[in-house]
Order: structure tokens, then sequence, then C-alpha cells
């Protein structure tokens, strides 16, 4: 057992001390805003989304269209027509503005924005610099406007510029702006008469949301589509938080190739966890590499794609790869009621295409439960003997044909294990594939449960597809089995995610912990700490370090040793030194007086060589028995602070197994940061070796995490490697630090 200054921490110990340094604060989620406390965490940054009231851009009751125009051929005709369509729709009042006609499409023109009849909603801008426009409107006090113009930011350095003083004069006016670089695709229109829970549509390029637009021709409902543009102003969070307080919105789905304010897309986020509506997403981005620039192994650790993953996943946003599983995850979610079970049945009418769909389900992590003896027995009644039942259930073919195969379905939709039936068609064979296409429809009907089917044909234009599939609200119809099996895992991880939904932000830190005041007399901004200053940090927020201490001359370091106690390591402790084994700087095992004269000797020598100043020795105590970790902070560019976990030692930077949070997060997911290690094994036992304390380590990544927190404006990077996690019980102890100011 490690001796140390701060003791053995049993886990009620561990608690009461994680609590009072203000790690955890329980206490049940607040759905909603809450109104008995702060809306800013420790570091001052808002703990709630604002939800912007966009009921006025969508719906607005006036418009004012700068630079209509009716001439054919020019494109503002084009979008003066499609407005002018629109706002029919809508029922809404237009007033074109052009300093030089009378009319546009026999609609009275005005001169300028000064001289709108009334105070009007919207302004859409059809002019190539919206900058002159957007203070007009300002002192006009219009709502929102839409600029279409380009040449801002996607063309580089100076169009940023542009960018920006367009944003500067927004803030200043008050009004809201979509764009610069956005379309009309916020004016299409949407099909009446579809039922059922809709849509929202967020799109960064108006053209990758078509896909998810052609839904209605399937029946599926859209009710908005905010096409976001350069967003200068209205960004995709402030879209998230106004479509998951919608009532009739039941799925966002997403289209984003650059996050704007990381903080604010996860609280928009969280917004719509609170809400238990789904958001999923294609983020552009998987392959970026991420510059980094970090001295620590912790800054290595994770791309910033690895940053936004992890950030989705955190607050339960769904992240999908291509356009064709958008569409079809979106639509499950949007559509399908809450699970009554997770188990997932296979049901074919051959054995080939069950076992094939069943191994693909099993390995894309769905449940696939082997169904009862009194299960499997009652289907045999229907279904020839010698057919496996077990999950997957082969029918044979012939039973479908008769009313043998509605009984099956209601059989299997019966079973309480069953939540998911996925009856995979590879192709129509009728009049087969007709019954069996009506009898799966008539189940879903009578049924709470999801039944999904995958029309395999390459044709599609089948009456049993086009009028019966898609003519069922309740039956989920895919066209492959790969964006199938990845809509339904979505769905069950969905409604698992929002049923034990608690959010981060009620539970995050409001004030500083007494540990802040400590911490923050030891910073040195804009320079990296050595390693004694690093403990003396990590020692501040309870983060156990072994016995040691610093010296500054063999004849001290014989006398520390005798008070660490043999064997020590040894290790030269100065700000320059980013990796000291790389330099040989770390003696261990010592065991002796004269040994340790020798190491001090050897380690000023080769520091004195290699032109690293110290500020001393640092003789420590040794701790050999435990699996080396490492738990840091590093800084993204998007989220601020985050925290990872991983292997540490020298495994850290061979098998960069690692998983990373954006705080605040809790318990739960401190665990499950653990859990996503590939090496989790490690922590219990093996090779004969004791169970790891995995609640000591859940305790320090919580203690980081407050660091990160509440030092986030001050700390650059924090790097534990090798934190080392002690047989069960024991707690765990840092063993070595970097820490880098900002």
């Amino acid at each position: 057992m490690l001796g140390s200054t701060h003791g053995t921490l049993t886990t009620d110990s561990r608690r009461a001390r994680v609590i009072a340094c203000g790690e955890l604060r329980p206490g049940p989620a607040v759905h909603g805003r809450a109104a008995d406390v702060d809306d800013l965490d420790v570091s001052g940054r808002p703990l709630y989304a604002d939800v912007p009231d966009l009921d006025r851009f969508f719906r607005p009751e006036s418009v004012a269209v700068i630079g209509a125009s009716d001439t054919e051929g020019r494109p503002n005709t084009g979008i003066t027509r499609q407005l002018l369509a629109w706002a029919e729709r809508v029922g809404a009042r237009v007033h074109p503005v052009h300093p030089t006609r009378p009319s546009v499409f026999g609609i009275p023109c005005v001169a300028s924005v000064a001289d709108l009849p009334e105070q009007v909603d919207l302004g859409v801008l059809l002019v190539a610099d919206p900058l002159p426009v957007v203070e007009e409107l300002a002192e006009a006090k219009v709502k929102f406007a839409v600029a279409f113009a380009s040449g801002f930011a996607e063309t580089g350095e100076e169009g940023a510029k542009a960018q920006e003083r367009l944003a500067a004069a927004v803030r200043r006016s008050g009004l809201r702006l979509l764009g610069p670089n956005t379309n009309l695709n916020a004016f299409e229109r949407f099909r009446d008469g579809l039922e059922g829970p809709a849509i929202a549509l967020i799109t960064q390029s108006g053209h990758q949301g078509r896909p998810v637009f052609a839904l209605q021709e399937l029946g599926i409902r859209l009710s908005h589509w905010a096409p976001t543009g350069n967003e200068a102003d209205l960004e995709t969070a402030d879209f998230i938080s106004y479509f998951a307080e919608r009532p009739e919105v039941g799925a966002i789905a997403c289209y984003v190739e650059g996050l704007k304010d990381g903080r604010a897309f996860l609280l928009a986020a969280d917004r719509a966890a609170r809400r238990k509506v789904p958001v999923v997403a294609v983020k552009v981005g998987r392959t970026e590499a991420g510059a980094r620039t970090a001295a620590s192994h912790t800054g290595k650790l994770t791309g910033a794609d690895d940053v936004v993953d992890a950030a989705m996943r955190q607050f339960g946003v769904v992240r999908v790869d291509g356009l064709d599983e958008l569409q079809d995850t979106a639509a499950l979610l949007a559509r399908a009621r809450a699970p009554l079970a997770d188990g997932v049945v296979v049901y074919s009418i051959s054995g080939g295409t069950g076992a094939h769909v069943a191994d693909l389900a099993a390995g894309a992590g769905l449940r696939l439960p082997v169904l009862s003896e009194a299960r499997q027995a009652e289907l045999h009644q229907w279904i020839p003997e010698y057919l496996s039942v077990a999950n997957p259930v082969d029918n044979g073919g012939h039973p479908v044909g008769d009313s043998r195969g509605r009984k099956i379905i209601d059989s299997i939709l019966d079973d309480p294990e069953v939540g998911v039936l996925i009856c995979p068609i590879t192709g129509p064979f009728p009049p087969l594939s007709d019954r069996l296409v009506r009898d799966l429809v008539d189940a879903a009907e009578a049924s709470e449960k999801l039944v999904c089917v995958v029309w395999g044909s390459p044709v599609g234009t089948e009456p049993a597809y086009r009028e019966v599939l898609l003519g069922s609200s309740r039956v989920a119809t895919f066209r492959t089995v790969g964006n199938c099996l990845t809509a339904v895992r979505a769905y069950l991880d969905h409604h698992r995610f929002v049923r034990s939904y608690r959010s981060p932000f009620d539970e995050a830190p409001r004030t500083p912990s007494p540990s802040f005041k400590k911490a923050r007399a030891l910073m040195q901004p804009g320079q990296q700490l050595s390693e004694h200053a690093a403990k003396q940090l990590l020692r501040a927020y309870g983060i156990r370090v072994p016995r040691e201490q610093l010296v500054t001359s063999a004849a001290a370091a014989v006398r520390a040793a005798g008070q660490v106690g043999y064997p020590v390591v040894m290790k030269a402790s100065g700000a320059q030194i980013a990796h000291k084994t790389e330099l040989g700087l770390v003696k261990i095992g010592l065991t002796s007086a004269s040994q340790v004269r020798d190491a001090y000797r050897e380690l000023t020598d080769i520091a004195r060589y290699e032109g690293v100043s110290l500020d001393g020795v640092l003789v420590c105590q040794m701790v050999e028995r435990g699996v080396e970790m490492v738990v840091g902070v590093t800084h993204d560019e998007l989220f601020g602070p985050t925290v990872a976990v991983g292997l540490g030692g020298v495994l850290v930077e061979v098998l960069r197994d690692a998983a990373v949070r954006v705080p605040p997060f809790g318990e739960e997911q401190a665990r499950d940061m653990i859990a996503e290690l590939r090496g989790r094994a490690l922590l219990d036992g093996v090779r004969g070796r004791p169970p790891a304390d995995v609640e000591g380590l859940v305790e320090v990544v919580l203690r980081v995490q407050r660091m990160a927190l509440e030092l986030g404006g001050e700390l650059a990077e924090l790097d534990i490697n090798p934190l080392m996690v002690l047989p069960r019980g024991q707690g765990a102890v840092a063993l070595d630090a970097l820490a880098v100011c900002r």
C-alpha cells in the first residue's frame, strides 16, 4: 500500500472529499431553464441556451425585398418571384424596395427602407453589399434579415474581415441575420397534408439538404429548413434551440461544415436532450488531423475531430457520415415511438439472408436475444421444425403466403424481450412478397413495437414498396441493410440516453472551490511549470502525489531519501523540461546513499550539458504496483478546456488509447470515458494482477475536470503521466505532471 501525506481514501471518504472540493453537486436535473441559480458557471460561461424567437422569421406578417426585380433574365427576378410565392403561402405582405422602379410584379415599390409603409418582420437583401442595408434595417427596427451575397469568409482573409464588419453591425443593430452566403431554402414549398412528427433541417450547404428535403416524396413531413450559410449571426445552435421547442418537430437533421461556437452548440444540444428531441448530424472533418503544438501527451492524444465526436456523443447528438444515413436515421427518430425493449429480431424467408443480416446487426452493437424455448415452440406451429427460429427467425418462405405469415409476425412482436423486428426483403417475388409486406404493415399498425423493412430491390417502383410500405406511417422502410442498422442503433441509443439524461450544466459549479485560490497562486502566465510546481498544483486540488522532497545538493538528497524511504526515484525538476526520460534525467530503483549521491551528480551534469535550468532534484518514493494511466487537460479552439484519460506510461504514444470529454460532465460520464478505452481490461486485473482502483481513477478525472473549469482561462495544458492507479481501495497517485500556463 502506498504511504502518502494524503493517506488512503475509502470510497466514502473519497466521495466526501470530492464533494467538499465542489466536484460533485448531487441533486435532480431541472428540466427547462433554472430560475433559482445563476446562469454563468465558475469560469463565467453561460449555462443555458437562449432560445431565439424565430416565429416571425419563418412566418412573418410583412416582408421587405431590397433589390427586388421583375426584369426577365436577372437573378434577382427569379428570387423575387420565389419570395412572392412563399409570402402568399405564409400569408405575408410583401414590400419591394428599389430606388428606380415604381413597381415590381405589379406591387408598388418604395425607394428605400426608410420609405417602407409599415414596420416589417423580415428584410431580404438582394444586394451585393448588405452592410449599409443592415444599418438601414436596424433604424427601421426590422426584426430579421437574410443576406444572400457571397464574397465573405468563404473567400479568405479579406472576406473574413468584411464578414466581421457585417457581424459587428448586426450586433449593434439588434436585428438577427441569416447568412451571408445563404440561399432560398428557408422559403421552399413544403408539402401540405403530411401527418406525424416532422423533421426540421439545418444545413450550411443548401445542396446537401436536398436528400432530406426529398423525404417528403416518401410521405415524411418536413417543417422547416434553415440554410445557415456563413453564420455571421444566426448559427446552427440557434436553430437547434428553436426547433427543440417546436411541438411539431420530431427530429432535427443537420449538415454541418464547421461549428461557429462550440459552447453554444453544446448548450443547444443540451436543450434538445432535455426536451427529448433527437439531433442527427453530418459533421464534415473526420479526417482532419487538428493542428496541435502541445508539449504534453494529452494534447497529442486527440485531434480536433475526436473532440467534436466526443462532445456530440456526450450530449446525445447522433453523428452519421452520409446524407443517406442522415435521411434514414432522422426519419426513424422523428416518427418511431419509444421502444418497449431493446431486443432486435431478424425475420426473413431465407436462412442465408437472416444469418447475414443478424451477423451485421450484432456487429453494429444491437442485442439479438435468443428467443425462449416456449416462443420457439409456438413459432414451430407454423414454421417447419428443421428451420431455426431462435433469432434470426427463418420461415422458409411458404408460410408467408397464407395465414401463418401474420401469426408468425404477431408472435415475434408479442415477445417481451423484442422491441424491434427487422425484415430484410432482398427482392420482389410476387405474390409472396406482396402478402408479406401487407402482413408486416398490418402487424405494425396493431403493435406498439417498431417494425423495419429493408426493401432491397434496386428498382423501387414495385407497388408493394411504393404503395404499401411507403403508405404506412408505422413501418420504417429502408433501401439498404446498413442504413437500417445504423438508424435502429441510433434509435435505441437515443431513447436509452434521454431516459437517464441529467444535464451537466445543472450541476456545473457556479463558484470557485477552496482549491482555486491556492492553485491560482502557483500559476505563472505564459510559462511551463516544473514537475515540482505542477505537483503542487495537483496537491491544491487534492490529487495525490508520492512522498517526495526537492533538494539542491547531494547531501540533501541522501537525507531526503532516508526520510522518503528506499527505494527511491530521482528526477531533475525544471520548467524547461517536458520529457525527462528522453534526456536521461530520471533514475529509478535507487537503494543506497552512494547511489543517491551518484545519481544527483549525474542528473545535474546532464542538465548542465543539455543547457537545462533546474529548480532542484526531486527525491521521490518509488511506486510500482498499479496500472499506468494518463489524465490531462488541453485547450480546444472550438470547445475550450477538454479532459482526456487514457493508457499512460510508454503506451500513451504507442497505442493512443484515450477518451475525451468537454466539461462540465458528471461521474457517469467519467466512468463512460474509462469504459471506452480499448485497454479497459487492464484495470480489471490481468495475469494475476489485482483489480485496480477504478473509483480512485474516476475521482482524479473529476478533480482534473474541476481544475479545467476553474483554471481553463489560465491553464493551457495539464499532463499527469503516469497516474498510477493502485489496487482496489488504495486510490491513484500522480507520479509525474506537466503543466503549461496560458
